[in-house]
């Protein structure tokens, strides 16, 4: 088996290396993101370990780009941040699992072992909602033939809307969803951002996909591309 482990901390990086190595796998190393990107893009591996935290290219960025280029090595995201949020963030842009430093090292071969016998993941459906689609793994919006930029919470507002397009959702469903169960602030930031996703998917193509159903919830429209 073959390992990439992209870890800036070179102690922490070769602490790695060795534990993998008695494990009877074969590993190299990349200090940065951006090397990371490069080798994982160019070679054949059996999983890939990767920091998110990291000079000249976040974790995020990598996996975001290996999902860009329909690259599904199975990652497994190491990081000292701990929250809900980031690990939302982590899955919503393609990573297969996530571990929280100071982790076990039985943990994470584990872990490891684990991914590595799933294989690489299929590439999932788009999912679609008139012209609108959205690739989950690859983390691509589109309106047509335009790519949009959301961030990583409009994305999974958006993600989760999707899946239920023509049907009305609460904005508690779509905290639950998009961002945590531990969330205890106003629900009001759920038009805030159902706001920021209409400039995005909507206003500029004269679409009204994402209608407000008063009282109720949100509803993305399944019937076209929402005009009208």
């Amino acid at each position: 088996m073959r390992v990439l482990v992209v870890e800036d901390d070179r102690n922490g990086a070769e602490t790695l290396r060795r534990t993998l190595l008695a494990e009877g796998w074969m590993v190299d190393l990349a200090n940065n993101g951006e090397d990371g990107l490069f080798m994982a893009s160019n070679d054949a591996y059996d999983a890939v370990i990767c920091d998110i935290m990291m000079p000249k290219l976040s974790g995020y960025e990598v996996v975001r780009q290996l999902r860009r280029k329909e690259i599904w090595t199975p990652v497994l995201m190491l990081t000292a941040k701990d929250g809900d949020y980031d690990q939302v963030d982590a899955f919503d842009l393609g990573a297969d699992d996530y571990l929280v430093k100071p982790f076990s090292v039985a943990v994470l071969t584990a872990r490891l072992r684990a991914l590595i016998r799933r294989g690489r993941p299929e590439r999932p459906a788009i999912l679609t909602a008139g012209t609108l689609s959205l690739d989950p793994a690859a983390h691509i919006v589109k309106r047509g033939d335009t790519e949009l930029a959301l961030t990583p919470r409009e994305f999974a507002m958006l993600e989760f809307l999707i899946r239920n397009k023509g049907n009305v959702v609460s904005k508690a469903e779509i905290l639950r969803s998009a961002w945590d169960v531990n969330y205890r602030g106003d629900e009001n930031v759920v038009e805030v951002y159902a706001g920021y996703l209409r400039k995005r998917i909507d206003t500029p193509f004269g679409c009204k996909a994402l209608q407000t159903v008063r009282g109720v919830g949100y509803r993305l429209s399944a019937d076209g591309d929402g005009r009208g």
